[in-house]
């Protein structure tokens, strides 16, 4: 038996080693066995690289790995685990067991209730799904409150929070996200719906003063991965909200639980058709679908931020809603019900009353120059906000000036987003190109010095304790507030300021990146764009998670085959939790 080919799978040479090495210590009748168990052995690792956290398989198939698995047996340790026809390495078996124990534990009565029906309450919120919500957080220490975009999840949590914080003197509460950028998002969102007139009876100054962070920092994990709050030292929070908890993989998810304090509540927002974790576990998916905790599931449906009758909401519908279906089909029903194939144009933001998708087919014949050109429109407004700024005589100053707000705004305008680092429609070409792009047009006004230059974007790729900043923090690179013959990077997301010279060589030029980065951001304008040699990487989330980052224009510049493989191609990644949580 060929686990590997059945399987329609290419063992990498990493596999390959490890499965031969583990199988160097166990005794078998013959080569036909040796490399059976070696195929094996190989799918649970292709399985686990492909953000599963098992493989479906059979006990006989299991057994293949004699000595190398335990069958659900706590008396001794195995690299394999099989429990109920799933293979998993230990430590995925172990991390679900780990998550459904924590689940369970934080799944009894909150530790105080809240009276949502009095009248200072009860008016607070008029949609029956919101309204639900209210009702659920007040009687639950663990809930969900998932939605699509604009359907009004910070919108609802502000008003949450401020009923448990005015039920409850010197509530403590925590907010985190799991990247910089998601963070950054929640906390304006929350600066804003705080702002409501509805809430002034209910605000105190701790509310106004509520900083989300990254889950990382939250919980002080090292380098290593080690979490500083766990079981025996949880977090000192009366209330923990966690937004974007799509993004939560099986580790992470693991030690958030872990270190939540029995009668705490935790809250989860998100929204389960995005993509899912980049690493192992699909956990808010496992969660919503568990039994367990049906009642305290509550999913927003009416969308705020896109409209009936606009495309983008369309598009994202006719994603969720979509089907297999043949290639050519889909995309002429795509065409029908959504927006029709054209060639693009510039946008003006100013001019846009209503959110709209344009869309055109990347042709062989044409060069791939012309795209990245018109891609390119879109940071125009940019360019241009960046050489007013550039040709300001004083640069000394001690705050943003006017001048960087509106670079700041114009950056946030727009951004490029892609399925792959490299090729021709990948991250490093299009930042190459947009670089090239900018500095033509800024000339003498913003001449680099080795990597760095006026106008810079750049992206954190991994957390720094050093420097304070988290993987996903994207800033702007200025001229020194005070030395002009240096620069310093702001970063929105902690209002910081930060030496270039102190940021990581590795840091990333932020003009375009992988839809997988871009989760938990969201831009006036997205461009989404991808040729055929990405269409093994193409999904359903990934394309709705691509699309819904936009809040008035979505521009598709796409392969034809490869966009019908996204609009048809969904992604189910096999999960043990669920069974857990019985």
């Amino acid at each position: 038996m060929n686990i590997i080919k059945n399987q329609d799978i290419q063992a990498e040479p990493w596999a390959i080693l490890w499965s031969e090495y583990l199988t160097q210590s166990v005794s078998f009748t013959d080569d036909a066995e040796r490399i059976a168990a070696q195929s094996l052995i190989q799918a649970v690792l292709f399985s686990v690289s492909e953000g599963h956290s098992c493989l479906a398989t059979t006990a006989s198939d299991a057994k293949r790995l004699r000595s190398l698995v335990s069958f659900s047996d706590k008396s001794h340790i195995t690299p394999f685990v099989f429990c109920h026809d799933r293979l998993y390495l230990y430590r995925y078996y172990a991390l679900e067991q780990r998550l459904a124990q924590q689940v369970k534990r934080l799944n009894g009565p909150a530790l105080f209730t809240v009276d949502h029906r009095t009248d200072l309450y009860s008016q607070l919120l008029t949609d029956p799904y919101q309204k639900k919500a209210l009702e659920v957080v007040a009687t639950h220490g663990l809930s969900m409150i998932i939605g699509g975009p604009g359907t009004g999840k910070t919108y609802t949590l502000a008003r949450i929070i401020a009923v448990l914080s005015h039920r409850v003197q010197d509530l403590r509460i925590a907010m985190a996200a799991p990247t910089g950028k998601a963070a950054q998002r929640m906390q304006e969102a929350l600066k804003h719906a705080f702002k409501d007139d509805d809430l002034k009876a209910l605000m105190t100054p701790a509310l106004e003063l509520l900083q989300p962070v990254t889950l990382h920092r939250l919980l002080k994990i090292s380098k290593q991965g080690h979490s500083q709050f766990n079981q025996q030292q949880p977090l000192p929070y009366d209330v923990v909200v966690v937004d974007e908890a799509s993004m939560l993989d099986l580790q992470l998810a693991t030690q958030l639980f872990e270190a939540v304090a029995t009668g705490t509540r935790l809250i989860l927002l998100g929204d389960a058709n995005q993509l899912a974790s980049v690493d192992v576990g699909t956990v808010l998916n496992d969660l919503q679908h568990s039994t367990l905790l049906h009642t305290q599931l509550v999913e927003l449906q009416y969308s705020r931020r896109f409209s009936d009758d606009a495309q983008i909401g369309k598009m994202a519908r006719f994603i969720q809603h979509q089907k297999k279906n043949k290639t050519q089909d889909v995309v002429q029903q795509f065409e029908q019900e959504v927006a029709q194939a054209t060639v693009l144009r510039p946008i003006d933001l100013s001019e846009i009353k209503k959110d709209y998708i344009q869309l055109q087919y990347i042709n062989d014949t044409i060069q791939t120059s012309q795209y990245l050109q018109t891609l390119w429109y879109g940071f125009e407004h940019y360019a241009e906000m960046l050489k007013r700024y550039c040709q300001t005589e004083d640069h000394v100053q001690q705050e943003l000036s006017h001048e960087q707000q509106a670079v700041l705004a114009a950056f946030d305008d727009y951004r490029i987003l892609t399925a792959m680092r490299y090729g021709d429609f990948g991250v490093t070409q299009l930042n190459h190109y947009m670089q090239t792009q900018l500095l033509e047009y800024l000339a003498a006004d913003a001449i680099p010095r080795g990597d760095w230059y006026v106008g810079r974007p750049v992206m954190m790729t991994e957390n720094n304790d050093q420097i304070g900043l988290s993987n996903g923090d994207v800033g702007i690179c200025f001229k020194h507030r005070k030395d002009p013959t240096q620069f310093e990077v702001y970063f929105p997301s902690l209002a910081k300021w930060v030496l270039a010279t102190r940021l990581p060589k590795h840091i990333q030029t932020a003009f375009a990146m992988t839809i997988h980065k871009s989760q938990g951001s969201e831009f006036t304008h997205t461009a989404v764009v991808f040729a055929n040699d990405a269409e093994k990487l193409l999904s359903q989330e990934l394309l709705y998670t691509a699309i819904t980052r936009a809040k008035k224009v979505v521009t598709l510049l796409v392969a034809q085959t490869a966009f019908a493989s996204a609009l048809t191609h969904r992604t189910v990644r096999q999960s043990g939790l669920i069974h857990f949580l019985k």
